[in-house]
């Protein structure tokens, strides 16, 4: 996607993890849910921290932080899961992350979001849709349908259909 396309909407969810804020499209955010008790699933990656029922769906919760090489996610009075969507591989799954904090809703204007940084060839930076800058500070706009693989988003459905039929 290129940042022409991001500049189109301009609306965005804040969060923090840790001392850094990031932001999801508000297109792809369903609800910010307090933090909530979450049923750890066996043999699944780290990043994913389990489910949690939601209105009698079985939501994958998972530790964007984890994900991204940081300290796991401590339970506090601030801290939140945001429901959202992601499309993999033609399929939308519905998946809680992870927040230490939400901040706010709201819009960029397309001259304060710039390309995302390119760091060489060894990492992979295409989870970033761009970088806003807010004040003095930047934000750091995720793509959440990038931010997995189709591997990962197999096992966290895989995790996610284990449990509906344990509590069938």
């Amino acid at each position: 996607m290129s940042i022409t396309e991001t500049m189109a909407v301009t609306q965005f969810l804040t969060y923090r993890l840790g001392e850094e804020t990031f932001a999801l499209d508000i297109a792809k955010v369903r609800e910010v849910l307090d933090f909530t008790s979450i049923t750890k699933v066996p043999r699944t990656p780290a990043f994913m921290r389990g489910v949690i029922n939601l209105r009698g769906s079985v939501v994958p919760v998972v530790d964007l932080k984890v994900k991204f090489g940081m300290p796991m996610t401590e339970k506090s009075v601030n801290t939140c899961i945001i429901i959202s969507e992601v499309n993999a591989d033609g399929e939308t799954a519905v998946i809680g992350a992870l927040a230490d904090s939400v901040q706010e809703v709201m819009d960029l204007d397309a001259m304060n979001i710039s390309a995302p940084p390119r760091i060489g060839t060894r990492l992979n930076t295409d989870f970033i849709k761009g970088m806003g800058r807010c004040n003095d500070r930047f934000i750091i706009i995720l793509d959440i349908d990038k931010v997995f693989s189709e591997s990962e988003l197999a096992l966290v459905q895989a995790a996610q259909a284990a449990n509906v039929a344990v509590a069938a």
